[in-house]
């Protein structure tokens, strides 16, 4: 395999029964506290189908709430929107929850505002805002929120990169995206930074990105191409590369499958342990 190496990442394959256990006895520290994830990144890179997918891991069967469109070069998300996951029996859920918001497009009046998704951050925005891409969320708006509560707030912050994208040299990364696009990404990021939130990175579409891992996931970590983009992401934003997961969406399947499962729940794990730890520190 000319584009295979030793793994050079352990991954718990076939531990999914634990993985799970660990994800459904999970309960924030703080009393009441709800954790919250919000996936951010250009338009088309999956973050609709990442929560979906998580979704689809945790009830054992492929779900779609989340609305994704892998046609087109706008972002199909629109509204800000939090997504519970039932966990059990109908009206339970689990103690954290997931926010999608609108892509971040490289031209000028399109996608997500970032001043908006710093607002989100904070916890102004409320469910329902739709997003604009030549204004931001202004405090006399119905969907300003002036006083967020803790759980209101993003204590996580994902961002999620197509692992197939292409076209930007940068210096020594060779990360394609569109200099737009790496500007957008970094200022949120560093907003991020600003106000302690932790990151993680997920790398998607793996399958199509390396035809290797498209031919068995299990190739995942050891991949040349899939280790580069993961050096080149960490180069080029900034992200560690112990906090970038690649991941496969689930897209064309009917039925969940354990090695994708795998690393949906490693990603999914990393983002918990991470808000808890800043929630406790909070």
């Amino acid at each position: 395999m000319g584009n295979s190496q030793p793994e050079w990442r352990n991954v718990p394959w076939g531990n999914n029964e634990r993985e799970l256990q660990i994800v459904n006895e999970y309960k924030p520290f703080k009393k009441d506290a709800q954790l919250r994830i919000m996936l951010y990144g250009p338009v088309g890179a999956g973050k609709s189908s990442f929560i979906n997918s998580v979704e689809s891991v945790l009830r054992g069967k492929i779900t779609d709430r989340a609305k994704a469109d892998g046609i087109g070069g706008e972002s199909f998300t629109t509204d800000y929107k939090t997504y519970k996951i039932q966990k059990g029996e109908p009206g339970t859920h689990y103690p954290f929850v997931f926010n999608d918001i609108m892509g971040l497009e490289k031209d000028a009046g399109r996608g997500a505002c970032v001043e908006d998704v710093k607002l989100a951050m904070k916890g102004h925005v409320k469910d329902g805002y739709k997003f604009n891409p030549v204004s931001a969320l202004s405090e006399d708006n119905q969907h300003y929120n002036s006083n967020p509560s803790l759980n209101e707030r993003v204590h996580v912050l994902v961002c999620v990169i197509p692992g197939n994208i292409a076209g930007l040299q940068n210096d020594n990364a060779t990360l394609q995206l569109p200099t737009d696009d790496v500007k957008k990404l970094r200022e949120v990021r560093l907003a991020a930074r600003d106000m302690g939130i932790p990151e993680i990175a997920i790398l998607t579409k793996i399958d199509a990105a390396c035809k290797e891992v498209g031919k068995d996931i299990r190739n995942v970590y050891k991949s040349k191409y899939l280790k580069k983009k993961i050096e080149e992401v960490n180069g080029v934003l900034g992200v560690p590369q112990s906090r970038i997961f690649p991941v496969k969406n689930y897209h064309s399947e009917l039925n969940t499958k354990g090695d994708i499962d795998t690393l949906i729940l490693s990603a999914l794990r990393r983002m918990i342990e991470s808000g808890e730890d800043f929630l406790n520190d909070l």
